[in-house]
């Protein structure tokens, strides 16, 4: 075995071309750790050495071991390219490689169901919660993948302080990180269409998959998101999510960094304070809540905050967790009964950046819908997206007390037995 800086796990060797051996063939992990609330993680890797890994719910009627990833695959492509727009500073990546993914595929060629005889996915064995690294990446590995067929970065970036330099024709190689984060074995649903036990599984595999891309070379800042519904532009049905892990601070979180540097340190617990004794609040626990915000840009916009202030999912305790998963299905599936159909969102878990603004920037959900109407769309036009001046057309307020409403219609998530 070997150890791979750029993937932070000891490798093993990949499976040979030929090989032959049927799904659910012999046992391929790695390591195996038990995490938070007993979930158990188990790695190993694929046929073309990306990482995967296994996160059993506690209890999990599955056994221990995991097939060996036995497929012929492709050579890995390189990592992609970016481009700084010299307007704004920003880097632009250009992956063309995701040109070609799956597109909306039927639950016998589904990518990220388990394995079959007909169906070479990217999961080997049966699961109830996996991770694995992201076939068409927006960002790639920066060093020669030793197990696999990832090629080093031509050009990586060399910290931030390069890439914050301004400069016409400026390109760099987009060295980071993108996983897939696969909620349940099944073909169709969403993070709130899963259990309690399950939601809290998840929840512990996005701490420990921050904590593990955080500590990658060049690493700036990690991002796990949900894309749900076509409308947002989701190409598989599949309930999933993905994690990327920048080598820079997103624009968002720089432009969140010069609000608190104005306004004060203390930034999120003032906007807590101001948002629990207005009408906007949709749902509030002993550690989080939930409220429209005040300037809220989309039709559907809620924003959910940690009690105490802690820069991502690693810094939260057992008992932030514990509360989490079931008070944010319960916001979700209110989402879902704003309407007779399932609601479009994005659900962005912004976390503070690895190495800088931790003591001031508190990790928060921000979920936004374009859906305004049972049958209509928010597009941004002209104005929103030329120049990001936004007009909106229906009152926080408003938004709040229709959200409130459609969280009470639904039966409260309750913990499952086996």
């Amino acid at each position: 075995m070997e150890t791979d800086p750029a993937f932070g796990t000891t490798a093993a060797p990949a499976a040979p071309a030929d090989a032959t051996a049927a799904p659910g063939g012999g046992d391929a992990v790695l390591a195996v750790t038990t995490l938070g609330a007993g979930v158990v993680k188990r790695t190993t890797r694929l046929a073309d050495g990306r990482d995967l890994v296994y996160y059993d719910d506690p209890g999990t009627a599955l056994g221990p071991e995991r097939s060996v990833d036995a497929r012929a695959l492709d050579t890995r492509p390189d990592t992609a390219t970016m481009r700084q727009d010299v307007l704004t500073g920003d880097w632009i990546t250009f992956a063309t490689q995701r040109q070609t993914r799956v597109m909306m595929p039927g639950a016998d060629a589904d990518p990220l169901a388990p394995q079959t005889a007909t169906n070479p996915s990217e999961v080997p064995s049966r699961y109830d919660v996996a991770v694995f690294e992201n076939r068409s990446p927006s960002f790639g590995p920066a060093l020669a993948n030793a197990v696999g067929t990832a090629p080093a970065a031509v050009d990586p970036p060399q910290g931030l302080a390069d890439l914050e330099q301004i400069g016409l024709g400026r390109t760099r190689t987009s060295v980071g990180r993108c996983e897939v984060v696969c909620f349940s074995p099944e073909h169709a649903g969403s993070f709130g269409t899963q259990s309690v036990t399950r939601a809290r599984t998840v929840i512990e595999a996005w701490a420990d998959r921050t904590a593990t891309l955080s500590a990658l070379p060049g690493i700036e800042q990690v991002f796990p998101f949900e894309n749900r519904g076509e409308a947002i532009g989701v190409t598989l049905p599949h309930p999933h999510g993905q994690i990327y892990a920048y080598p820079y601070v997103t624009p968002r979180t720089q432009r969140l960094r010069e609000s608190i540097a104005r306004t004060g340190d203390d930034l999120f617990a003032r906007i807590l304070d101001a948002e629990q004794g207005s009408d906007r609040v949709v749902l509030q626990g002993e550690h989080w809540t939930a409220f429209v915000p005040f300037a809220a840009r989309w039709p559907l916009e809620v924003q959910l905050l940690p009690h105490r202030h802690v820069p991502d999912f690693t810094a939260l305790d057992d008992a932030e967790r514990d509360e989490l998963a079931p008070l944010y299905l319960r916001l979700l599936r209110g989402v879902d009964a704003l309407y007779a159909s399932p609601t479009p969102y994005i659900a962005a878990w912004h976390q503070a950046p690895v190495h800088v603004g931790r003591d001031t920037i508190r990790m928060r959900l921000e979920l936004t819908s374009p859906r305004r109407a049972a049958d209509k769309l928010k597009f941004l036009a002209g104005s929103e997206s030329a120049m990001s001046a936004w007009t909106a057309e229906i009152l926080p307020e408003d938004a709040a007390a229709r959200l409130r409403d459609a969280i009470a219609s639904v039966p409260l998530p309750v913990e499952e037995t086996r």
